[in-house]
């Protein structure tokens, strides 16, 4: 294992272009949600980053292939995966819509990260010059917590030591718990099911009308502008007084009662007009 490349260290905040030819930079998949910042959660979420040979090598189809099981799963759960080789955009497009994957393909076309990391292939045969095949996975500032060495196929991580690395990572973040989301504060943002059990009567002074200007439906969460308040203001499906997953649609004209909390304003009660 290169010198550089152990728990602990911080790997690069690189910028290279996606598999749309799009550059990106690796933070922007770890950052805290927006929903996340209004529940008054600090902690963003861990990635994993696959250093691949290319399209043409079989032991990098078949974890592709065993990745491509595990996105739904990352998705649900938050976290990312992004992947890393030396070939252009329209090719790692190509490998990408043929896996059916829906991670990011990152091209390093001059080697210029996979310099950097120390882990070009320089012995002689058809993978020289390529990413030798590492798996980082990351916490959210980007800390390494765990390498994986993929020289050998068994080297490379199974689906399941990725989710006990992701586990062991979040079990350390503040949105972890249950009793994160049953304090007060989330509670006025995502509202307990029981409160709609009776009716509630919101007094006319504290209700406000808007326009739904989005609604997330993977998330639950939305915004609201309403004439004369110059910020969004958020809600979370769970302020739509019902049972079950509720959903809006955006351009929908509501009232609502505003709630103010300290991570800012968001709304309540919110019914149709």
């Amino acid at each position: 294992m290169p010198k550089t490349l152990k728990p602990t260290d911080f790997f690069p905040d690189f910028e290279l272009p996606d598999h749309n030819g799009r550059l990106k930079k690796l933070s922007s998949f770890t950052k805290q949600s927006e929903a996340d910042k209004r529940y008054g959660f600090k902690d963003g979420y861990p990635i994993i980053v696959v250093f691949s040979r290319g399209f043409f090598c079989p032991r990098d189809q078949q974890q592709f292939r065993m990745l491509q099981t595990f996105q739904k799963e990352l998705n649900i759960n938050f976290c990312s995966l992004v992947s890393i080789s030396a070939d252009e955009p329209i090719i790692s497009a190509a490998f990408r819509s043929g896996l059916d994957a829906n991670w990011t393909f990152f091209s390093d076309i001059k080697r210029a990260l996979i310099k950097q990391l120390n882990i070009l292939d320089e012995t002689e045969g058809e993978y020289a010059y390529r990413a030798l095949p590492y798996t980082f996975v990351l916490k959210p500032n980007l800390e390494i917590y765990k390498v994986y060495n993929g020289w050998y196929f068994v080297g490379r991580p199974t689906i399941e030591e990725l989710r006990q690395d992701l586990r062991s990572i979040m079990m350390q973040m503040d949105y972890y718990s249950y009793e994160a989301f049953n304090s007060p504060h989330v509670k006025q943002l995502r509202i307990p099911q029981q409160t709609w059990h009776d009716e509630i009567h919101i007094p006319a002074h504290r209700l406000k009308e808007g326009v739904i200007t989005s609604f997330n439906l993977r998330t639950g969460n939305g915004y609201i502008q309403s004439k004369g308040i110059n910020e969004p203001i958020f809600f979370n499906f769970t302020a739509i007084p019902g049972e079950g997953y509720r959903t809006i649609k955006p351009e929908t004209k509501v009232s609502f009662e505003l709630v103010e909390t300290f991570t800012g304003l968001s709304a309540n009660a919110i019914r149709p007009l």
